[in-house]
């Protein structure tokens, strides 16, 4: 099993435009360690609901910044040379090309914005 073989990461929008996004609901139904769920599409982005815990592996998106946001829990992004700290209530863009891997030492629900053409598991 490879790295990216261990994230329930979903890209179907679960949520159209004008329907209620009720997040402690999926918050909820996610059971396992890494799930990724797209809750809308604003224009060309997409925001999705991460409930993680653990490592993802270390990757880049070539032509796309993308941000993340803490709801619950704690958020590190490590870069090559340092590593990035979230809280809830907190916030960072990580710059398109900039290779970094988000952890979560304990259970955490972040939101992220990026575009419809971001994969989440970075560029080959």
């Amino acid at each position: 099993m490879t790295d990216r073989d261990k994230y329930n990461i979903n890209l179907d929008v679960k949520f159209q435009h004008l329907e209620r996004i009720d997040v402690p609901s999926v918050v909820a139904a996610c059971t396992e360690k890494w799930q990724n769920r797209t809750l809308t599409q604003v224009n060309g982005s997409v925001v999705r609901l991460g409930v993680v815990e653990g490592d993802f592996h270390w990757h880049k998106h070539d032509e796309d910044d993308e941000f993340f946001f803490v709801l619950e829990g704690k958020l590190l992004i490590d870069l090559e040379d340092r590593t990035i700290e979230l809280g809830p209530q907190q916030g960072a863009t990580i710059t398109k090309g900039v290779m970094h891997r988000p952890r979560a030492p304990g259970r955490t629900v972040m939101l992220m914005v990026e575009t419809t053409a971001i994969q989440p598991t970075g560029d080959p």
